[in-house]
């Protein structure tokens, strides 16, 4: 129930993601005044629509991502001689905003996840581990604890009589009395008990055979900035470090399809990373689900600025590409060639597409057959 409520809510996540960001470039476009004609969700035959102002927005049949159109984005493609407001007539830093808006949002998107995950859901805090009495978490099968009667849930309070907290005293008086019989106090649903048991030796040291359950804080708004740029930086430099590394793991992807065992670590599309998000939600681990859409947005800002078509950063590697060429036929007193002939660039652009296509369906197919399970 819980792992198809996952799969639900990570789905909507990715498509959100998508969403926002054509929305960044919405935004940014209008806010420069360039003409911008629609925004829709998703792609295919149109379900719904309505236009505000100029603006047409609407939903379509395939809920795979959204987009936006933003006249004179590439003018080879548009007749906007006659139009003012179309995007290849404003300053190149203008056109830069508006293409990187995107990949800004979703790093904004990425970041607001992990704020939210630190300031609102409490996560483990081994800190706390040393001054609080031990909360069992798993008793061993034929251990000392298993024998005296221990559950997981039971909060241990004192041995031989002399109150104890901390993992370590805890830990250190176990230890030390190996051999002998151990009068251990603890709480059950609140109520006081006491047993005693032998401790057994192993490894020259008392062993009582409990695990500790590790406290959990929730950290606050304020108290959360710190631990989010801290994480933010560790998974940004993580997405830059798997995006170059991505080329040498895709043939461990196509050996997991004809029976090799799926590496944890390779390359997964929206289907796997929705499944894993499915398993997660069904473990109650919601901070590694929120963790895992923030590692998905910083992934799509990444992404999308590389200086291919039809990516953010290929548009934008043109835009300046034009500006240098430019200034340097100025600086040689010669005529401004113009603008890129992006037909000529259209071979580039296709081999793109259908390499990102043969890397979709490759992740899918590994997904769907042999897919990557916690």
């Amino acid at each position: 129930m819980f792992e198809v409520l996952g799969i639900v809510l990570f789905v909507f996540g990715i498509v959100l993601s998508l969403c926002l960001h054509e929305a960044g470039h919405l935004v940014a476009a209008r806010a420069f005044g360039m003409r911008v004609t629609r925004f829709f969700v998703g792609y295919g035959r149109t379900l719904w629509a309505f236009r505000r102002g100029e603006i047409e927005y609407g939903v379509k049949a395939i809920p795979a991502g959204a987009f936006v159109s933003i006249v004179g984005m590439v003018r080879q493609f548009d007749d906007t001689d006659d139009e003012p407001r179309a995007m290849w007539r404003f300053p190149a830093w203008k056109r830069t905003v508006v293409m990187g808006a995107g990949v800004a949002v979703n790093v904004v998107f990425g970041v607001v996840l992990i704020w939210g995950m630190f300031a609102f859901t409490p996560l483990p805090d081994e800190s706390r581990l040393q001054s609080e009495p031990v909360r069992v978490a798993a008793v061993g099968e034929s251990s000392a604890a298993a024998r005296l009667g221990l559950r997981p849930g039971d909060v241990i309070t004192a041995l031989d009589g002399r109150e104890v907290r901390g993992w370590d005293a805890f830990t250190a008086s176990v230890r030390a009395s190996g051999g002998r019989t151990l009068q251990i106090s603890y709480e059950r649903d609140g109520a006081a008990r006491t047993g005693a048991v032998r401790i057994p030796v192993v490894d020259r040291a008392g062993q009582l055979g409990v695990s500790a359950e590790v406290p959990r804080t929730t950290a606050g708004p304020i108290r959360a900035v710190g631990a989010t740029a801290d994480q933010t930086a560790t998974m940004i430099g993580g997405t830059f470090t798997a995006l170059v590394h991505l080329p040498e793991r895709i043939p461990a992807v196509w050996r997991s399809l004809t029976g090799d065992e799926r590496d944890p670590e390779s390359p997964l599309s929206m289907v796997g990373a929705s499944h894993v998000g499915g398993q997660l939600a069904d473990r109650g681990d919601w901070p590694s689900f929120l963790l895992m859409l923030a590692g998905l947005n910083f992934f799509l800002a990444a992404f999308n600025l590389l200086p291919l078509l039809p990516l953010d950063g290929g548009h934008i590697t043109i835009v300046w590409f034009e500006r240098t060429r430019s200034w340097l036929y100025g600086r040689l007193r010669r005529p401004d060639p113009g603008s890129v002939d992006y037909y000529k660039l259209a071979p580039l652009t296709v081999a793109a597409i259908l390499l990102f296509a043969a890397f979709t369906l490759l992740t899918v197919a590994a997904d769907l057959v042999n897919p990557v399970l916690l």
